[in-house]
């Protein structure tokens, strides 16, 4: 493998320890297709770099197997997030109007940030609506994906949005009702739905997840 393949396969590494949350260095080399030895290789500079981090489980009497998965600094390293100005803005509004205010003033954030996706999502049908909301993310840095539910006899489409990093993590972790609202601007963007949480980041998972159901 040449010097130049190397940056791209570190990144693509990240972002699929992104979507899988720990993974084997053999199963890493089986899904690039590079021997074991060189996905070691790349583990190690991305751990050197604090990027990457592991735990050995062990498995029989035999030698430990370490699974990999994204250190903290490691998700800072996927799409750009320009969120620090942000943070920075945000605590200096909430040191100057107080907790109630700003709540206020989060809250009118994402209701005008609703009507906007809802302006760019447009109409059509649910699936078709989910289809350019989770395009809408993925400009704003989001690694965001949709999968079609299969639904039971007679039910109404379902729909999971799965967003592998959050492009506003700063913000999320200084002010957590961003996220808490999150529900309520996606029912906003898309109409005639109801989206419930399956997984958060916030709660240590690797992923957020929204199931998304016609009403």
């Amino acid at each position: 493998m040449t010097a130049t393949q190397q940056p791209s396969t570190k990144q693509d590494i990240l972002h699929y320890l992104a979507k899988q949350g720990q993974v084997s260095a053999q199963a890493l080399a089986e899904h690039f297709g590079i021997s074991p030895q060189a996905i070691r290789r790349h583990l190690k500079d991305l751990t050197d770099e604090g990027l990457v981090e592991h735990e050995a489980m062990q498995v029989g009497m035999g030698r430990p197997n370490y699974l990999y998965r994204l250190s903290r600094e490691g998700r800072d390293r996927l799409p750009e997030r320009y969120d620090e100005f942000a943070v920075s803005l945000l605590t200096t509004l909430a040191e100057t109007v107080g907790p109630d205010q700003m709540g206020s003033i989060l809250r009118k954030q994402w209701e005008q940030k609703a009507l906007e996706y809802r302006k760019q999502v447009g109409a059509g049908t649910l699936q078709e609506r989910v289809m350019r909301l989770v395009d809408l993310r993925k400009a704003e840095g989001y690694m965001a994906e949709w999968h079609f539910v299969e639904p039971e006899d007679g039910a109404e489409p379902q729909f999971i949005i799965t967003e592998y990093n959050c492009a506003i993590s700063h913000i999320a972790e200084s002010f957590p009702s961003v996220c808490g609202h999150e529900l309520e601007m996606f029912e906003m963007a898309l109409g005639d739905c109801r989206v419930q949480r399956t997984h958060w980041l916030a709660n240590g998972e690797h992923r957020c997840g929204y199931l998304i159901q016609a009403q």
